[in-house]
């Protein structure tokens, strides 16, 4: 038997020869949309905690990386709720319910935001999984991404702030 039989048969019948397997993380569309109200409910604290931290900031360098990523993080509450609209034809109306919990320090608000970026993608995930192939997943895979990107300008802006 050619050492590429078992490559091209699973290729060329993936329907037969593949395993079923379903990863740990794996939602329904139903989650998924569950998933993209919840990450905009948190939208008023979100602010509070972007605006604390750009006014905690030591320099005008670090607040403006903090500025840019609350930028970004305004355009996929945007593209969520947008989202949210077409898949479902309902906004989203509700705020969180949490009240707003501010930061002691700039060093443990950058530790926050890290962490908040580093949940943020498994949440985001967690509603990738769920939608069904196309521009929604696609952007959701966008906005994955940038989480990512904040999460490593968080880490160098706590860094660059180590003493």
């Amino acid at each position: 038997m050619h050492p590429n039989y078992l490559y091209w048969k699973y290729y060329e019948y993936p329907q037969i020869m593949r395993i079923q397997f379903s990863p740990v993380w794996n939602t329904n569309y139903d989650s998924s949309l569950q998933g993209i109200k919840e990450a905009v409910q948190g939208e008023r604290n979100d602010e509070l905690f972007y605006d604390e931290l750009i006014r905690l900031a030591p320099s005008r360098e670090q607040a403006e990386i903090i500025v840019n990523i609350r930028n970004d993080e305004r355009g996929h509450n945007k593209m969520f709720r947008e989202m949210y609209k077409a898949l479902t034809g309902q906004e989203i109306t509700a705020e969180g319910s949490e009240p707003y919990q501010p930061i002691s320090s700039y060093r443990e608000g950058l530790q926050r935001a890290l962490q908040g970026e580093l949940g943020a993608v498994e949440k985001y995930r967690n509603i990738w999984f769920g939608l069904p192939a196309g521009i929604y997943k696609d952007t959701v895979f966008g906005i994955i991404l940038d989480e990512l990107k904040h999460a490593a300008k968080y880490n160098n802006l706590i860094t660059i702030n180590h003493q």
